[in-house]
Formats: C-alpha cells, sequence, structure tokens
C-alpha cells in the first residue's frame, strides 16, 4: 500500500496558473461591468487577495479592500473543521452600501459557508471566483475553472518547492 496525501484527489495550482487563471476572470469579468463601471473590488481573506489583486490591475479598479471571513479552524477544511463563517473584518462601509457595482473576488467557492454570509451582506454585489466547487457553485456569478467536491486544491501560498519521492522505484 502506498503512503498517499489526506484528500483523495489534489490540484496543484503554481503561482504562474494562478496569475494566468486570475487574468483569464478579469477578461470574463470585463462583459460583466455595470455600466458605470466596478465602483470596488473586495477581496475575501486570506485566498482571495492575490486574484483581486490581479483582477483590479487588468480591469484599472483602483479601489481595493477586504473582507475577512473566517470559516475553518486551523486544521483545513475538513467536515469536522468547519464552523460558522463569521466577519472578522469588514470593507468601508460608505463604499460598500448593498454591494452594487461592487466586484467581491475569493480564489475557491468550496461549501460556499463564506459566500453565503458574504452575499447576505452584499446582496447586489458580483462574486467571482477563480474555482469552484459543485456545493459552492450557486453563490458565484462568475468563475473560470470548476473542480469535483473531492478534489483539494494546492494553491501556491501553501506550498514549497523539495524534492518528492516517486510513487514507484527508487532508482
Amino acid at each position: 500500500m502506498t503512503d498517499r496525501l489526506p484528500h483523495e484527489k489534489g490540484f496543484h495550482v503554481s503561482w504562474d496558473q494562478l496569475h494566468r487563471d486570475a487574468r483569464a476572470l478579469a477578461w470574463r469579468l470585463q462583459g460583466e461591468a455595470p455600466e458605470s463601471g466596478w465602483k470596488a473590488v473586495v477581496a475575501i481573506t486570506r485566498g482571495g487577495m492575490a486574484p483581486a489583486m490581479i483582477v483590479a490591475r487588468e480591469l484599472d479598479i483602483r479601489t481595493v479592500d477586504t473582507i475577512s471571513v473566517k470559516s475553518y479552524h486551523s486544521g483545513g477544511g475538513k467536515a469536522d473543521q468547519r464552523r460558522d463563517a463569521e466577519v472578522l473584518k469588514s470593507p468601508d462601509a460608505t463604499v460598500m452600501g448593498d454591494g452594487k457595482g461592487i466586484l467581491i473576488v475569493d480564489d475557491l467557492v468550496d461549501s460556499g459557508k463564506t459566500l453565503e454570509l458574504v452575499r447576505s451582506l452584499y446582496p447586489q454585489a458580483h462574486v467571482a471566483t477563480v474555482y469552484a466547487k459543485p456545493m459552492g457553485r450557486p453563490q458565484v456569478n462568475t468563475f473560470i475553472t470548476e473542480v469535483s467536491q473531492d478534489t483539494w486544491i494546492f494553491f501556491p501560498w501553501d506550498m514549497a518547492l523539495q524534492y518528492v519521492e516517486p510513487y514507484r522505484g527508487t532508482d
């Protein structure tokens, strides 16, 4: 028997791939902007910060803010480690209003709990993620890549370069 990662499926995303996918998200969002343009980009911290920065740059959106939502314990996203989502830091209320003209960006929608909370606060906002899983997909207006619910995405900020033993053979 081979030792495997704790997740059945793994999808490794490099910095280059994340950059390409976030730019693709920006291209897709060009056609979704209100007539007056996007008022602001709001990144869901922490994972949404890199994609939001890229989207803001590509779409020339100068007002950028964050919303910090905690929905996992430090152990990750396993079902027994999830909790009710809670807002730790809110964006500027005078900019946000009900979310009209606001673009909210995250790296991934998984169960959808984080975005469900954010949508309840800003129901008119446009929510975009780079990656989406089926359970959370209804919470997203625009995304680039859908992965299966049992896929674990390894983001570049969670990884380090190191030698890895091959699955078979030692020479």
